[in-house]
């Protein structure tokens, strides 16, 4: 929309018109300018319909009459600068549309509408009072010359309609919906709206017709809230810019209002701490502008329901006893814009947090016994729904302390936190002392939600609230009790980082174990897999051989240490016992080490159960679908299928907080790897995987900082030993590779020492290979050794195929194809390819050779000769399926996507891609798939490889 002439209107017989209804609003100032939405109004408005829908405050008027004033998104437009006043509305040039605007307010009946669009739309068209336009409800006649005259139109007519939401007629809009559909696209409408519009907007978003700006878009970003703070003087850190921007979820109006209230704070980083919906500037704008909108049963529904965090149908009709609430729960998220729809089956939903504060506020001063009620129900839903952690809450803030105490006791495993972010609620008023001294339970109850909710020390001292009443307990129940608060000391020793208080708890914890315990086993080929005490299958030794496991491995794992066993027995206890948390837990960190270890088939289903069992249950599961994903790169690498292993990388990096090089610069240097040092194992092996990727690619130096970096992270790890020495044996290589074999050699100095990783020598063993250096064969350790089964088997596999090239070159034909033989026998029921596809050249001759000798693995060998030395991605030992319509390659990188927690606005910003493109894009896979669902379509999909 370039510049245009300046339009005067002349009113039609009839009322007078307000010139100032047919003019863009002025903004108020100062107003930031948004390229990016900017552009997206450019494109939307080539087509017939452009919707900027949103609740009150989040900018669209603002947004249209920007975009008008400027006309359009013009290059010398950069984020944060302020928007120049242009004028009144202007006529486009030649090849451009011819612009009018209308501001629609509250009783614009049909003659009103209809006098106000006839008087736009001759500005635009520069139609005569007595011309094809009329200017009341038109006649089927009248309208169809209409329809005619924009049709024959010289440039198409762009109709800005801000606020159209205001018509409450739906008949109103019929002579619109009419020229719409027959100005042979020559009328193109840009809407602002809230919710309630009356146009069919189902049948412009199937046939592709309807461009749509929402609130996920129209939320300002960390630098789009910096720029606004600067231009009203009240710049802030960035910490605190972005604690600003999380509370307000980006909503335009209370940023204003914030920028507006910070200027005069003495503490203004404080105050943003402090910012909340419950605060009177951001209270009285919600009541007036949002709350004030709605139906009255929409608002009580919404009231009732931020008694809790997220809301579903279900709990919404427990909470509110309607029968239609899950209906009412979709229509606030939809048009509403209030609600924040989760990407769940069944839907879940979450309010505004800036309304959620606004409305518990509400729930505050609502009587006491209607509020304790509003508890109950919560807290019942909950434990019928198995969400013992959340019922736990509300039992205690209605005051149901047997209800309270019954949960701790039947779900304590459950009731502790693993994700890094604690939740916080607000503490529940503490049981009178009579309740304690006759049901002491629920003090450990209330110590267990002060944890869960990160406030280590009021668990603490209801722990010792609860403890001085131990003695008056009788003996079986006593001494259940004290193994609960042994639980729940550990559990705080966890969370406050306490690791050697965490082990002395533990062993506290499993000393209470019965005597008459009888083994547990893991699977066959993991480390530690001889029978360790069990619990003779009580559901309470269960309970403590998978608590007290996922606990300590946690801590090892924290030390750097990769306790495979550990993690696979308290899994398997967890299963049993029916604790999907904690199974979830120890599934994804023992997918992980297994996938280091080789076991690449165990690690898969253990990666994809973690997978399948985060969508319920409330749970914060980021953390354990980053596991996840990464065991699933480290089994795609191993079998050298490098875009499997990147698309899995793309999704566990976010999970993990671990920024990569994966799809990063060669020279961003020093800040390639970031990670948050709670998880030292993950970070390292990420690391591994992008520098096997970056050498793949060509560039070994990258891969060789990547490497250094996560080694140096591990340097104040007391028992990284493992995982150090799997890095400097990947450095090692990678110098080697760069033809540096002298510090290649160096950095493997040690490696023949007593405890020392297996993979160090055998690498060094390949090093000298390299350099011809006939050491090779007596530093190669012996692979086929007894004690060589608890190496790792990318290892093993290494050393094997290094004695079988030895073998080799001394002339030995037949012990090479013995130990050849030996080595595709432990490679190939894991499929582990890449140590033959990616290893010297030669390898290629010994399999080729090998091949014609006769081996009991004819197909895979077949298949490695053609892929072994060439760099190439092995294809899937399954071949792909087909499919009447295949997917696209961008629809193949977002249904990798799908397979992930991340909603499609995640998905969106993860591609820089808009929502409305990621929506169509899923639409497409699904149609293609034969699919209705998300989950539905991962299935179908995994069935014929395609992820």
């Amino acid at each position: 929309m370039p510049e245009q002439d300046h339009v005067r209107v002349e009113p039609a017989p009839g009322p007078p018109l307000l010139a100032s209804r047919l003019t863009p609003a002025v903004p108020p100032e100062p107003v930031v300018a948004r390229p990016r939405l900017l552009r997206r109004l450019d494109e939307g408005s080539g087509g017939p319909v452009t919707l900027v829908a949103a609740p009150a405050g989040w900018g669209k008027t603002t947004l249209l009459a920007s975009w008008v004033r400027l006309g359009g998104a013009p290059p010398d437009v950069a984020p944060g600068a302020v928007v120049p006043d242009s004028g009144d509305l202007t006529v486009s040039s030649a090849d451009q549309p011819v612009s009018a605007w209308m501001s629609v307010e509250a009783g614009d009946d049909g003659d009103r509408l209809w006098a106000y669009l006839a008087a736009a739309l001759r500005s635009a068209t520069g139609s005569a009072e007595d011309g094809p336009v009329p200017d009341r409800p038109p006649r089927p006649d009248q309208l169809e010359a209409l329809a005619a005259t924009l049709a024959a139109a010289d440039r198409p007519v762009l109709l800005v309609l801000d606020d159209l939401h205001r018509v409450a007629d739906p008949a109103a809009l019929t002579g619109l919906e009419f020229l719409l559909r027959h100005a042979g696209r020559r009328l193109r409408l840009v809407i602002g709206a809230r919710a309630g519009l009356h146009l069919p907007l189902h049948r412009l978003r199937l046939a592709g017709e309807l461009t749509e700006i929402g609130p996920d878009e129209l939320a300002f970003t960390d630098d789009e809230v910096a720029d606004l703070l600067t231009a009203h003087a009240a710049a802030l850190p960035a910490t605190a810019v972005r604690r600003l921007r999380e509370r307000t979820g980006g909503w335009p109006a209370a940023l204003r209002i914030a920028a507006l209230a910070v200027r005069g704070q003495p503490d203004p980083e404080r105050w943003v701490a402090q910012f909340g919906g419950d605060q009177p500037e951001i209270a009285g704008y919600l009541h007036e502008e949002v709350l004030a909108t709605l139906d009255p049963a929409e608002e009580d529904l919404l009231r009732r329901t931020a008694v809790v965090d997220t809301v579903c149908a279900d709990l919404a009709e427990a909470l509110t006893g309607r029968a239609d609430a899950g209906q009412a729960l979709a229509d606030l998220a939809g048009s509403g814009g209030l609600l924040h729809r989760e990407d769940t089956r069944p839907p879940w939903y979450r309010c505004e947090s800036l309304l959620a504060d606004l409305l518990r506020a509400d729930l505050a001063r609502l009587p006491a016994d209607e509020l304790r009620e509003l508890h109950v129900r919560a807290a019942d839903w909950y434990a019928g729904d198995g969400r013992p952690a959340d019922a736990l809450r509300h039992a205690l803030a209605a005051g149901r302390w047997d209800l309270a105490g019954d949960l701790f006791v039947a779900h304590w495993p459950e009731l502790t936190r693993y994700d890094r972010d604690p939740v916080h609620a607000p503490a529940p008023a503490p049981p009178p002392a009579d309740v304690i001294r006759a049901d002491p339970e629920v003090a450990l109850a209330c110590a267990a939600e002060r944890a869960y909710a990160g406030d280590l020390p009021a668990a603490t001292g209801h722990l010792r609230a609860a403890a001085g009443h131990a003695a008056g307990l009788p003996v079986p129940r006593r001494d259940r009790f004290l193994r609960l608060v042994t639980a729940l000391e550990l559990t705080v020793a966890r969370l406050a980082d306490d690791r050697a208080e965490v082990r002395a708890a533990a062993a506290r914890l499993l000393r209470t174990r019965p005597a008459d315990a009888t083994p547990t086993r893991v699977p066959d080929g993991v480390p530690g897999s001889a029978p360790t005490a069990g619990g003779g299958g009580a559901a309470d030794d269960l309970d403590l051989r998978a608590f007290t496991g996922t606990a300590l491995g946690l801590v090892e794992v924290a030390d750097g240490a990769l306790p495979t066993a550990r993690f696979v027995r308290a899994r398997a206890a967890a299963r049993e016992a029916h604790r999907p948390r904690t199974e979830l837990v120890a599934a994804s960190r023992a997918a992980l080490l297994l996938a280091v270890r080789g076991e690449l088939r165990a690690a898969e289903q253990a990666a994809r159960d973690a997978l399948g069992m985060p969508s319920y249950r409330g749970w914060s599961c980021r953390l354990d679908c980053g596991y996840a994903y990464l065991a699933l790169a480290v089994v795609a690498l191993l079998r050298d299928q490098p875009e499997e292993a990147t698309a899995n990388l793309g999704l566990a990096l976010p999970a993990l907080d671990v920024a990569g090089s994966w799809a990063g610069d060669p020279e961003m240097g020093d800040d390639w790897l970031i990670a948050a040092s709670d998880e030292p194992v993950a970070a390292a092996v990420a690391a591994l995987c992008q520098a096997q990727l970056r050498r793949d690619s060509g560039d070994p130096a990258a891969g060789q900082r990547l490497l250094v970096q996560a080694r140096e992270a591990l340097a104040d790890r007391p028992s990284a030993a493992e995982l150090t020495g799997l890095l400097r044996a990947a450095e090692a290589e990678l110098r080697a590779a760069r033809g540096d074999l002298d510090s290649a050699r160096d950095l493997l100095a040690g490696a023949a020492d007593e405890g020392a990783y297996p993979g160090l020598a055998v690498t060094l063993a390949k090093v000298q290979l390299l350099a011809g250096d006939p050491a090779a064969a007596r530093t190669l350790p012996d692979w086929q050794a007894p004690a060589a089964t608890a190496w790792p088997l990318p290892v093993r596999l290494d050393a094997g195929l290094l004695d079988a090239v030895l073998a080799e070159r001394a002339g030995d034909g037949r012990r090479a194809g013995r130990i050849l033989e030996r080595t595709l026998d432990l490679a190939g029921p894991q499929g582990c390819r890449r140590v033959f596809t990616r290893a010297e050249p030669q390898v290629r001759d010994l399999l080729a050779a090998h091949l014609d000798a006769g081996t009991a693995h004819f197909a895979l060998v077949s298949d490695l000769v053609r892929g072994a030395g060439q760099g190439a991605a092995g294809p899937a030992a399954t071949p792909r399926g087909t499919l009447d319509e295949p997917l696209t390659e961008r629809e193949l990188t977002i249904l990798r996507y799908l397979q992930s927690i991340l909603s499609n606005v995640e998905i969106a910003s993860e591609l820089s891609l808009s929502v409305n493109t990621v929506k169509t894009h899923v639409r497409n896979i699904y149609r293609k798939l034969d699919a209705t669902r998300r989950r539905e379509a991962v299935r179908r999909a995994r069935e014929l490889r395609l992820i």
